[in-house]
């Protein structure tokens, strides 16, 4: 942004000799260009006076511009922005904000400590801005190139002193991303088969097919490889989720003719089949309030009501696991409490229970106290030291 640094340094009479003579050119356009000059380089903390304006209009713009005009334009600018937010005409606008002494009413405010205008957001406030941005970083479902794109979406909805710091910021944030680019492809093509109506017209929810990937190590290079040697899967798509960062898609598998989860991140080549899909009977016995919850970050098992005991400084993390809407929390004694809820059991919830060591305890059902106890003991097997006759 241009800045004059004296006042003399404009000097429309020398540079422009229509100035004051006839009628100038672009003066039509006039109010736009300081308006997208106003949201670009002000907020509340960053003001323009006249003078830059007039300046930028000049230096910037070759648009010759007397400060009186410019005063007129933000008047104008207030009138038809106030207009357009209230559904009104631009006649009561006028009358409106002509009342409105404190400038609670208008788009463009003039600090009289700062002698100079900016733009007040009405919508959002740099704080939103910065969570938006902040949670496209943390998505591990998008990856850098795209977090960046849609990053740059979010900035021009703010300042650009606001815009600098939003990247600041969010580009501390250091998760682990895809390096796939398909993913807002895959999104868009699942939407659009679940959609009851496409280009106005009624459609009939479909199946989709695609190929499913996986990480492989071969060489010491990690690759991505299709599973089932390229062999598409076919499911019938009905709610898309996100859980620990990803994006998962919930689906009804023709397969295994079960509900199922799977990574968009690690879809590929998703297309429409054009048949209905099914399933719907399995998908509506789901409750989706506790399905992330009981399924454990997408690694499913067989679903049981068990209850675990847990030392009193852990019900935080308890909580934040299981919630308190479909579990019941009883205390067992000074120490302890329990938890008694529905838990798809497989070995992902094992290693969780692992993780706190002594401080938890599965008490019931009898069946998965037996399940974790071969969990365990395949695991120390796994350590017991090598004999010679074992080595042959």
């Amino acid at each position: 942004m241009k800045t004059p640094t004296t006042e003399n340094e404009i000097d429309f009479e020398d540079n422009y000799p229509t100035a004051g003579h006839g009628k100038k050119p672009h003066q039509k356009i006039k109010p736009y260009i300081v308006l997208q000059y106003l949201l670009k380089y002000t907020d509340e903390n960053h003001t323009a006076t006249g003078k830059e304006i007039e300046y930028y209009l000049k230096e910037d713009c070759g648009i010759y511009a007397e400060r009186r005009s410019i005063y007129r334009d933000i008047e104008e600018i207030n009138n038809v922005a106030w207009m357009l937010e209230n559904s009104t005409t631009i006649q009561k606008a006028e009358e409106v904000l002509a009342e409105d002494e404190e400038d609670n009413e208008k788009l463009v405010v003039y600090d009289k400590h700062k002698k100079g205008f900016y733009i007040r957001q009405r919508h959002f406030d740099l704080d939103d801005m910065r969570l938006m941005a902040e949670c496209i970083y943390a998505a591990k479902f998008i990856n850098q190139a795209q977090a960046k794109r849609l990053t740059d979406v979010i900035c021009e909805f703010v300042s650009e002193p606001q815009a600098e710091q939003i990247r600041h910021d969010v580009f501390l944030t250091d998760r682990v991303k895809t390096t796939s680019k398909t993913v807002l492809n895959n999104i868009s093509a699942i939407n659009a088969a679940m959609s009851n109506k496409q280009e106005g017209e009624n459609h009939t929810p479909e199946k989709i097919s695609f190929q499913y990937l996986s990480y492989y190590l071969k060489d010491g290079k990690i690759t991505m490889q299709e599973r089932r040697k390229g062999a598409l899967y076919t499911v019938s798509p009905y709610r898309l989720l996100i859980n620990d960062g990803n994006y998962y898609l919930l689906a009804f598998d023709d397969r295994y003719k079960k509900i199922r989860t799977y990574r968009i991140d690690r879809m590929k080549s998703v297309m429409p089949t054009g048949e209905p899909r099914a399933g719907k009977e399995a998908f509506d016995t789901i409750n989706m309030e506790t399905y992330t919850t009981r399924v454990f970050s997408m690694f499913g098992g067989k679903d049981e009501r068990i209850t675990i005991r847990f030392v009193n400084s852990l019900l935080d993390s308890v909580i934040e696991r299981f919630g308190t809407k479909e579990a019941s929390y009883r205390v067992l004694d000074k120490t302890h409490f329990t938890v008694s809820t529905h838990i798809e059991t497989s070995e992902k919830f094992f290693a969780w229970i692992c993780s706190f060591g002594k401080r938890a305890k599965i008490i019931s059902p009898p069946s998965v106290v037996e399940k974790f106890q071969s969990f365990l003991t395949d695991i120390q097997e796994r350590y017991i030291p090598e004999t010679k006759e074992d080595e042959k």
